[in-house]
């Protein structure tokens, strides 16, 4: 089966068209509350929202969840909840230590950093590869894999990888689709950022390059 990538004639369903850029949430590290960072990052683009803040009790994470939800709904967009909980949702993406999520008709994510943790993929829609660079975000979070490394597991994963971790500039993303990555996954320079709007712009625009389609596979 091929997943689709984002496009007008993607396939609907459970995996939809997947994104060319994943933003991630942080709170401790957002400018604003996290409604108004995603609204700016969807006024900039972003379709897609991973919702982190794993430390929040379940009633109030999924208020956030409702939330923002409701930011992406005039876009068409979609929150994907970091977990196997989807606070009421049809998407999660799991640690590279959850177990598979079995009988659900859900999109699938999992956070995946080495060969071995992708040989253990079951039915996965997609999976973030991290870190790609050293992480603001996360110091000392690593070793950082480089595009080389990055690539080398695009090669393995057998589904599209969005790249994660140090991510800032254009440059970067447009690096890690030459890797082989379908798209990236962004976290801190948009929930630092002064404008969330244009970083999440100029990130998207360099992901969805069409020049670097032929550095990319697809998935068969």
């Amino acid at each position: 089966m091929t997943i689709p990538l984002s496009a007008p004639s993607a396939r609907p369903g459970p995996a939809g068209p997947l994104p060319r850029l994943l933003v991630v949430t942080d709170r401790r590290q957002a400018r604003a509350p996290l409604p108004e960072v995603v609204a700016a990052a969807v006024a900039g683009g972003a379709r897609w929202v991973l919702l982190r803040e794993k430390d929040l009790p379940r009633a109030e994470r999924a208020e956030l969840a409702r939330q923002l939800r409701v930011v992406l709904a005039p876009v068409g967009g979609r929150l994907v909840v970091a977990g196997p909980d989807p606070l009421g949702g049809s998407a999660v993406h799991l640690a590279a230590h959850d177990p598979p999520v079995v009988g659900a008709d859900w999109l699938v994510g999992r956070s995946c950093h080495n060969l071995s943790e992708l040989t253990r993929l079951t039915t996965e829609d997609y999976v973030t590869v991290s870190p790609v660079y050293a992480s603001a975000s996360k110091p000392g979070y690593g070793p950082a894999l480089g595009t080389t490394g990055l690539a080398e597991l695009c090669r393995h994963a057998g589904r599209p990888v969005l790249a994660l971790g140090g991510i800032e500039s254009p440059a970067q993303v447009a690096a890690c689709r030459r890797a082989g990555a379908a798209g990236v996954a962004v976290m801190g320079a948009v929930m630092r950022a002064t404008d969330p709007a244009a970083v999440v712009a100029a990130l998207q625009h360099a992901a969805e390059d069409t020049d670097l389609d032929s550095g990319t596979r697809a998935v068969a």
